[in-house]
């Protein structure tokens, strides 16, 4: 059985028709759980969520599946929904979580938009290159879960406005207030990952004092007031609480690579800009990245739990 759709734009085939095992096996699915991953932070449970969707699927009766002229749009809003009602829980999830909760990184590029969005400014257009990094997924745990769901809908995928609507049960008013909002606070954030020139200068300069324990070089490149933030998930060994200042940031990072030796800091480039994996014979054993204002590192994230890295061995074992 082939089938057309029309939107939305980013998650549609190149020809416009998608053939049900398609959706049930290809790319469709794939770009369904990067459409979850922005929304929930972790690639488990945006695969979660696209399997409720598609247990939905089959729970159908077979004429009402087979009145739907959309599926994909179909699979897309119910998708949502189930992070909708995951995100308005995770609140809860995360008290339980032991020691500070990081979204899960991707490596090489993986669940990028690849396809043609709406004009919009330049800022904007910033913001949606960067939709899979840790930075920016930092900052839209700020938002509500109905801002969330609005801004990766509109500004990530460019979905239509009613059907957003449809998927938050808002007035299309409201869902273009959610969407400026989640677009104000990732504004008022004020940071950049490091993809640009001097952030990815920065992130090379880190490596290097760290590999080579210089501490003092260190010092000069960070903020006085940044903050380190590590996630161990209660399964690696990471710090409990947020580390604060110049001095404490520096020797914990030296402290680390001295204690794991032969751990080193590595340079990578992915789908949310240039970050610095902890390697061991040739194995991320965690990534790091960093978050720059005004030409100094402002927060340093590391992700450690290996329940969130498993993308990266992966992509290890096939190069």
């Amino acid at each position: 059985m082939r089938v057309t759709y029309a939107e939305p734009a980013a998650l549609c085939g190149h020809d416009g028709v998608v053939s049900e095992w398609q959706l049930v096996a290809g790319v469709e699915r794939d770009r369904l759980v990067g459409l979850a991953y922005r929304m929930l932070g972790t690639v488990a449970d945006a695969e979660d969520a696209v399997q409720e969707a598609f247990v939905r699927w089959y729970r159908l009766a077979d004429q009402v599946r087979a009145d739907v002229t959309n599926p994909v749009g179909w699979f897309a809003k119910t998708t949502s929904r189930v992070c909708l009602d995951v995100l308005k829980s995770a609140s809860r999830r995360h008290d339980l979580y032991v020691g500070p909760w990081l979204p899960e990184p991707i490596p090489d590029g993986r669940f990028r938009v690849t396809a043609p969005l709406r004009a919009r400014d330049p800022a904007e257009h910033a913001v949606t290159a960067e939709s899979v990094s840790m930075a920016l997924l930092v900052v839209m745990e700020s938002m509500t879960p109905a801002e969330r769901v609005a801004f990766v809908l509109r500004d990530v995928f460019d979905y239509p406005v009613a059907d957003i609507a449809e998927v938050l049960g808002r007035s299309l008013g409201a869902v273009r207030q959610l969407a400026s909002s989640a677009r104000a606070r990732i504004g008022a954030s004020d940071a950049e990952p490091s993809t640009h020139g001097e952030s990815a200068r920065l992130t090379e300069a880190f490596r290097h004092a760290a590999n080579t324990g210089d501490v003092v070089a260190l010092l000069r490149l960070l903020d006085p007031g940044v903050t380190l933030r590590s996630d161990g998930g209660g399964v690696a060994r990471a710090a409990l609480n947020p580390v604060h200042g110049q001095d404490k940031v520096a020797r914990f990072i030296v402290g680390v690579l001295t204690r794991q030796a032969p751990i080193t800091l590595a340079l990578r480039e992915t789908g949310g800009g240039v970050v610095l994996t902890f390697e061991r014979d040739g194995t991320v054993t965690g990534v790091l990245e960093l978050v720059t204002e005004a030409g100094n590192v402002r927060d340093v994230l590391i992700q450690w739990n290996p329940h969130k890295l498993t993308l990266w061995r992966v992509a290890d074992a096939s190069t």
